[in-house]
């Protein structure tokens, strides 16, 4: 397993945290966080009372707890209580303290808004366009990203109806997609632009998008005439689909005489757009 260690700061205090690339997830050391929210003396012992209490309720929180070695102060490491972000924001609806109170805030208000966006998708697009915009996307990128999104769920809805299982099963298929016409896996491909959690496509240039876009829809209307049955056919089909858009990778890297997968990320494009406005 291959882990990358960082640090967090939170008004000057660290809190140590480890990726874990086997899940792809980011785990925070938990008494580190505790003694942010809390300015408890003995962070140690306050996770030592609020685990016991939290075992009593029946916590999944503490069932689930990882322990991982991080760093500590005298430089050894040692097996530590960690928590990955969703049990990060149990752990904080659990503290008594002001300090957490604007992050129980936030959390309800973000609950609120997943709610609204249930009951009318069109606000959440809306928020996403939002939300792009703020972080410096081009509308022109933009609508092309919400239109992949348009074109992988009309393929994640072929595949529900081919009994294809959400989770491992998708994945599987994605992956099979992405090798055919990018020739590398989805963990590769995101490695190659040094992402960790970050979505892959939102990192992908208009071409890659593209390419990716053609791969999916292809697949998906294959899939509508060969109405496979097994996962097997399935993933057959999505060779097939991600086949096609990588030929035509290879036709256009053969026309231009550059390669289409690009180690440019969101925020390599969004420097160098800041450069071209201060010049």
């Amino acid at each position: 397993m291959t882990k990358n260690t960082a640090i967090k700061l939170f008004e000057q205090k660290q809190v140590r945290s480890i990726w874990n690339d086997d899940d792809e997830k980011w785990y925070f050391s938990i008494v580190d966080v505790i003694g942010v929210l809390t300015d408890s003396a003995n962070p140690n012992n306050y996770w030592k009372v609020l685990k016991s209490r939290l075992k009593k309720e029946g916590s999944e929180l503490v069932t689930n707890c990882n322990q991982l070695k991080l760093q500590s102060s005298d430089g050894k490491y040692y097996k530590t209580d960690v928590a990955d972000t969703e049990q990060l924001f149990r752990l904080i609806q659990s503290i008594p303290s002001h300090k957490a109170e604007p992050f129980k805030l936030w959390i309800a208000k973000v609950a609120r808004e997943r709610i609204d966006e249930i009951e009318d998708p069109e606000i959440g697009l809306d928020r996403l366009m939002e939300t792009y915009l703020k972080k410096g996307y081009s509308k022109e990128w933009i609508n092309q990203r919400l239109k992949s999104i348009e074109v992988r769920k009309e393929l994640t809805d072929e595949w529900e109806k081919r009994g294809v299982q959400k989770g491992q099963e998708f994945a599987i298929l994605t992956d099979e997609i992405t090798k055919a016409w990018s020739e590398f896996s989805v963990k590769e491909y995101k490695k190659f632009k040094n992402l960790k959690k970050e979505n892959l496509r939102d990192n992908m240039t208009n071409l890659e998008l593209v390419l990716n876009m053609l791969a999916e829809a292809t697949t998906t209307e294959i899939s509508k005439e060969k109405k496979p049955i097994t996962f097997i056919e399935n993933q057959e089909i999505a060779l097939q689909g991600g086949t096609i858009a990588g030929n035509t990778r290879k036709e256009i890297e053969e026309k231009t005489g550059k390669k289409v997968i690009s180690k440019l990320n969101a925020k390599h494009a969004l420097l160098s757009k800041n450069k071209e406005i201060k010049k």
